[in-house]
C-alpha cells in the first residue's frame, strides 16, 4: 500500500506574532518550520510522495525549501487546503500532518501508518492528559471573578490529539466529501461522517508550534546539544527526544518512552 504525506503549510500563524506565515518561521540556522518537517517525514521513511499546501504567493519560495515534495496552492481554511493536498495524490494511506510539529519522531509516524495498514480506517497520535481538566460556564464570568466550575473532568478518557493522522484514502475522501466542512483536524470530520477513529501512542516531541512561547522552545530544541545533558540532538537517538524539563511544553520531563507512558498512566493515581 502506497503512502502519501500531506502537509497543510497555508496557514498565517498570526497568534506566532512573526511577519511571515507560520511554515516559513526560521527556528535557527537559515531552516525553516516547513523544511524541519518535511526533512523529518523523509527521515521515518514512510512516506512515497509527500504533498506540500502552501499559500499561492509563496509557492515558488516552498518549492526551494523543500524540492523532495510537491507543492500545491491552499484554501483559505486548513480543511481547504487538506482537500488540496488530497487531489495531489492517489496512495492507498494517506497521512495529514501539521508544518507546526516539526519534530514529530519517526515512530510515531510508523505507529499511525502500521495502525492504517492493520485495518483501521483513521488514527490518530495522542498522550495521555497530564493537568486537571475543568469544565466551566463562560457566561457566569464577572469583570474580575473569573468563571464558575461546573464538573471535574474525567481525564482518563482523554487524549490530546496530535498528527500525522492517517486514513484510507476512502475514509478521508468521505470525511472531506462536504466541502462546506470545516474542522481543526481532519480526524473530526471523519467522526462526523460516521468514520471509527483509532489513537495510538504520540510523543512530547510532536509538540505544535502555536505561540511566541512554542516558538522559543522549538528554537530551544534546534539549538541545543547533547552535550550539555539537555537536549538530545534529533539525529542521535532512535525517537529523538527532548531530556531537558526546560524544554518542553508545562516544563515535563519527557525522556521515557511515550508508548509507555501511554500504557501505564492507567495505573497513576489521580492528583
Amino acid at each position: 500500500m502506497t503512502v502519501s504525506v500531506v502537509v497543510p503549510a497555508a496557514g498565517s500563524g498570526t497568534r506566532l506574532g512573526e511577519a511571515v506565515p507560520k511554515a516559513f518561521v526560521d527556528l535557527g540556522g537559515g531552516t525553516t518550520i516547513l523544511e524541519h518537517c518535511v526533512d523529518g517525514i523523509l527521515r521515518a521513511g514512510v512516506a512515497d510522495t509527500v504533498v506540500v499546501v502552501v499559500p499561492v504567493h509563496l509557492i515558488d519560495e516552498a518549492k526551494r525549501l523543500v524540492p523532495a515534495a510537491t507543492v500545491v496552492a491552499g484554501g483559505s481554511h486548513r480543511s481547504e487546503s487538506v482537500r488540496a493536498g488530497i487531489a495531489g495524490t492517489d496512495s492507498d494511506i494517506v497521512l495529514v500532518h501539521d508544518a507546526a510539529r516539526p519534530f514529530t519522531p519517526p515512530d510515531v509516524f510508523h505507529r499511525v501508518v502500521d495502525a492504517v495498514r492493520h485495518g483501521h480506517l483513521a488514527v490518530v497520535p495522542g498522550l495521555p492528559v497530564a493537568d486537571t481538566l475543568k469544565e466551566v460556564d463562560p457566561a457566569s464570568a464577572g469583570h474580575d471573578t473569573g468563571e464558575a466550575v461546573i464538573r471535574t473532568v474525567d481525564r482518563e478518557r482523554l487524549r490530546a490529539i496530535q498528527t500525522p493522522q492517517g486514513f484510507t484514502r476512502a475514509a478521508l475522501m468521505q470525511a472531506h466529501a462536504d466541502a462546506s466542512g470545516l474542522a481543526t483536524d481532519d480526524a473530526g470530520l471523519a467522526e462526523r461522517a460516521g468514520i471509527p477513529v483509532h489513537v495510538v501512542a504520540g510523543d512530547p516531541l510532536a509538540m505544535k508550534i502555536t505561540t511566541p512561547w512554542d516558538l522559543r522552545i522549538a528554537r530551544d530544541v534546534v539549538a541545543e546539544t547533547s552535550p550539555a545533558g539537555r537536549v538530545v540532538d534529533k539525529h542521535s537517538t532512535p525517537a529523538g527526544r527532548v531530556v531537558d524539563k526546560h524544554s518542553t511544553p508545562a516544563g515535563r520531563v519527557v525522556d521515557e518512552r511515550s508508548e509507555e507512558t501511554y500504557r501505564d498512566h492507567r495505573t497513576e493515581r489521580p492528583s
